[in-house]
């Protein structure tokens, strides 16, 4: 027999080995892992409400973790003051301004291109409130953020609140006129929404009591707090599910400069706005520091406001600053600290809720005054307890 069809057969599996060899290195090769999933970034925009500290963003985050929804990126060019919990603090809740200010002054697109939002929760215009402002400025106001929001980002949603109530000991009248703007809200929004953008508006106002869910008649205590968690989450959940996610590129824009505002009490006549707020840091002691500025004056008074930091490298668990006003001022009003006055002295001690301050961790509050502004400004210091 001739060896000829053997040899022909070796020399064809020979043959095919290498394509066998490189059939094996393709379906044993490990596919690429998936691009992690791009997170929806929220802003929420406000005053102090929002920002000072603003808890209720910390049981909002918590309770989206909680619930899956882990995709989500708190963005603001705000860090938070603290809760006393962990979350994503970041915000643009800032305490004492008024919504027709920052539009006025264009200071939301700088925020914006700063943090590049997919969904904004808006709770604006208390101060606007207090300050007596028509409700359809505040409206005008309104529609120039979100036109500012879409120049920005064409898709974004906008999730808007009728305010919560309002009940200071200062301003009797302010309760009627948050109930004037609330009712106009629902109108304006259906008016501004679009199929790209949509306006979908979130009731903070029904259920909510001055009397057990605030601390001062204005700001939300930790019954307050849940509340507002309450109803911003569904509408949130609902926005998430229907956002696709922006570019990630890192912003090269940087954060405008601070407004100067003014919430006013009534019985003042309208105030004007500080251009270069007048900034007195306070002296180290043990960690804590504070910082002072004007947020706004007008004839025979003026607002400051005093942001308390902790720069230690351990927690404290609360804080008091001391000012001098030296030329006859005296504080008729304060909001997020307990402040009193003697003579000369003003002292501020930390609300219950925002004295434990984690390292680099801040939080603020503000006052009104009779009387000029101080010059120079005064000598801020603050302990920690």
């Amino acid at each position: 027999m001739s060896r000829n069809p053997l040899r022909a057969a070796l020399t064809a599996l020979a043959a095919l080995l290498p394509v066998l060899a490189l059939g094996l290195t393709l379906t044993t090769t490990t596919p690429p892992a998936a691009a992690a999933a791009t997170p929806v970034r929220v802003m929420p925009l406000g005053d102090s409400i929002t920002g000072s500290p603003g808890c209720w963003r910390a049981l909002l985050w918590n309770r989206l973790q909680s619930t899956g929804h882990t995709d989500v990126d708190f963005v603001g060019t705000l860090g938070p003051q603290g809760c006393g919990v962990p979350y994503d603090g970041d915000n643009e809740g800032h305490g004492g301004y008024l919504a027709t200010n920052v539009a006025n002054q264009n200071l939301l697109p700088g925020w914006l291109a700063a943090t590049r939002p997919d969904v904004v929760l808006m709770h604006f215009g208390t101060n606007d409130v207090w300050s007596n402002i028509a409700p359809a400025t505040i409206l005008a106001a309104y529609s120039k953020l979100v036109d500012q929001m879409r120049a920005a980002n064409p898709a974004t949603t906008v999730l808007v609140a009728k305010i919560i109530p309002m009940n200071p000991a200062s301003c009797p009248e302010c309760g009627s006129r948050t109930v004037a703007l609330n009712a106009l809200v629902d109108g304006w929004a259906a008016g501004k929404t679009t199929a790209a953008s949509p306006i979908v508006v979130v009731d903070q106002w029904t259920g909510f009591s001055t009397a057990t869910d605030t601390y001062d008649g204005v700001h939300p205590n930790a019954a307050g707090d849940q509340k507002m968690s309450d109803r911003w989450y569904p509408a949130l959940v609902a926005a998430l599910d229907r956002t696709t996610p922006g570019p990630t590129a890192t912003p090269t824009a940087s954060p405008t400069s601070s407004p100067t505002v003014s919430p006013s009490p009534t019985t003042s006549p309208s105030p004007t706005t500080s251009p270069s707020p007048t900034v007195s840091p306070s002296p180290t002691a043990g960690g804590c520091t504070a910082t002072w500025r004007i947020a706004g004056q007008w004839p025979g008074g003026f607002q400051g406001e005093v942001t308390v930091r902790n720069d230690g490298a351990a927690p404290i668990a609360g804080w008091t600053v001391r000012l001098p006003l030296t030329a006859g001022q005296r504080i008729t009003q304060a909001w997020s600290a307990d402040v009193t006055q003697s003579g000369t002295t003003v002292t501020a001690r930390n609300a219950s809720w925002n004295g434990a301050l984690a390292p680099a961790a801040q939080t603020t509050f503000g006052f009104l005054a009779d009387g000029a502004v101080p010059n120079p400004p005064p000598a801020v210091t603050c302990a920690a307890n």
